[in-house]
């Protein structure tokens, strides 16, 4: 084959890069098990291990993964104060947190997200979810199920909470509060479409107006803009 054969045709296919990963767990037997679990997966790399918040925090600023899997309950600095630090970074902006819970314990909902969490993994989950929970976050979505949404309603209902990062929803259109008021209730796209008799890709059009309009950094932000602004009621933890 010539030269000018082998330049015909389609461009070779250059591989995306791994998706860059901060393991933050204290218990190193569990720390361990996500580590190899992670570099047996093709696309994915363990950059760093923290065993404590402070540790997460510096690892974070070094390596500038693209996501933590964070432990809430870790010596020297908990998880959601490493959350808070690690995504008021500017300079980390691309790094996501997501934050490893047992739901029937932990009472850090709405902290976490408030902090900038991206999402929620049960510890009980499998080796499955978590590729799949750390593929879904690195791709810019939230992962907030409506179960997670009832829990910080309930949160709210109970207090006392964080002071709230006050967001103007006066700029949004009468449609972007509809769509704002159903993401607030754990709503995934194609249940707000159907819901509002639109595409899913007129709902993501919607959320990308709502990301930009109320700085918000990603879908679970605009949840916490949802409680915030009043568009979302106790009576809606019973969907």
């Amino acid at each position: 084959m010539s030269t000018d054969d082998m330049s015909i045709g389609a461009a070779p296919h250059t591989p995306s890069p791994p998706i860059r990963v901060l393991l933050a767990e204290d218990q190193v037997l569990v720390r361990d098990s996500f580590k190899v679990l992670i570099d047996a997966t093709p696309g994915m790399t363990v950059v760093g291990e923290a065993g404590t918040g402070a540790e997460a925090v510096f690892l974070a600023q070094r390596h500038r993964p693209d996501i933590v899997l964070m432990d809430v309950r870790m010596p020297d600095m908990d998880g959601i104060e490493a959350t808070r630090r690690i995504c008021a970074d500017p300079v980390g902006a691309g790094t996501r947190v997501l934050i490893l819970t047992t739901f029937d314990q932990d009472d850090y909902v709405y902290a976490s997200l408030q902090a900038g969490a991206s999402g929620f993994l049960i510890k009980s989950a499998t080796a499955s979810e978590l590729l799949t929970a750390i593929r879904i976050v690195s791709s810019g979505e939230a992962l907030l199920a409506p179960t997670v949404t009832r829990r910080l309603i309930a949160e709210f209902r109970h207090g006392p909470r964080p002071a709230p990062v006050v967001r103007d929803l006066n700029d949004i259109t009468q449609r972007e509060r509809e769509v704002l008021t159903l993401i607030g209730r754990g709503m995934s796209n194609s249940e707000i479409a159907e819901h509002l008799h639109l595409t899913v890709g007129t709902v993501k059009t919607h959320i990308g107006r709502l990301l930009a309009k109320l700085h918000a950094r990603d879908r679970a932000q605009l949840v916490i803009a949802a409680y915030e602004g009043g568009l979302v009621t106790n009576s809606d933890g019973h969907r």
